[in-house]
């Protein structure tokens, strides 16, 4: 992130970073200080620059803002300080027991599909059925690393199979364009996304039908019509940024034709 000053960019300082975290956590400084039982005078000094804030006290601010641990390292080097949180390859050995877990959760949903994702939605791990999803996808959608959200909204990946093409991909554009608000480094991806065609109407608003409980992927598989729900789990303790970052996206058959579809192989 940078600010533009006269024609020259400087990075922000931890001040104005701690400013707009508490803007996109719609509190005011009086409700943040007293969350960090800090005064709110201290606080404002922090923002406008006229105090520097020790390790402890961005630590401690940041995580009353629930900050993510990438960002809480920003605002520590924009602060002066080191950052405290690693980012280990998820291939070193001290990940193993992350591994063995992922691995775990994603044989354990077999026959359903099954996917780990990084921040940007790129898939670190898959289980094989997930095949059922990439099979209907082009080469060229597939080249790593494999975006899944491109791959759902691309006219060479799933897009010309999923039935509910407008419900499905307002879900999914909705869920990048609130990431952008607070990591404008998607615009791009979001940009992308966007511009893929669509025929069918986008719902700006999902009101729900009668029985309807979540958006279903409906899905066009041969001569039959396959119907999802996706449940999201994350680490919940996690004290590295690699771990923090980590998304398992599970897919669920949401009606009794695509349970004893997924167990017979489709």
């Amino acid at each position: 992130m940078t600010t533009a000053i006269a024609g020259t960019y400087r990075s922000p300082q931890v001040g104005e970073l701690l400013r707009l975290w508490r803007e996109r956590r719609r509190l005011s400084q009086l409700e943040l200080a007293s969350y960090a039982q800090v005064s709110a005078r201290h606080l404002s000094f922090l923002e406008t620059g006229r105090a520097r804030p020790s390790r402890d006290m961005v630590l401690r601010l940041t995580d009353q803002l629930d900050v993510p641990l990438r960002d809480r390292n920003d605002l520590l080097l924009a602060a002066g300080y080191a950052p405290a949180y690693p980012e280990t390859s998820l291939t070193a050995p001290q990940m193993s027991s992350v591994r063995t877990a992922v691995r775990s959760v994603l044989a354990g949903h077999a026959p359903y599909p099954a996917v780990v994702v990084d921040r940007d939605w790129n898939i670190v791990d898959a289980n094989p059925s997930l095949s059922l999803f990439t099979d209907l996808a082009a080469p060229e959608v597939l080249a790593p690393p494999v975006n899944t959200l491109r791959l759902a909204l691309h006219p060479l990946g799933m897009a010309p199979w999923i039935l509910n093409l407008g419900e499905w991909r307002a879900h999914l554009l909705g869920r990048v364009r609130r990431r952008v608000a607070a990591d404008g480094r998607l615009a791009d991806l979001y940009a992308e996304l966007s511009s893929y065609p669509c025929d069918e109407e986008e719902p700006e608003v999902a009101v729900p039908g009668a029985g309807d409980i979540f958006v279903p992927l409906r899905l066009r598989v041969g001569d039959r019509e396959l119907s999802f729900f996706c449940m999201v789990a994350t680490f919940g303790t996690p004290r590295d940024v690699t771990v923090a970052e980590l998304t398992i996206e599970s897919f669920f058959p949401a009606d009794a034709t695509t349970i004893d579809a997924l167990r017979a192989g489709v």
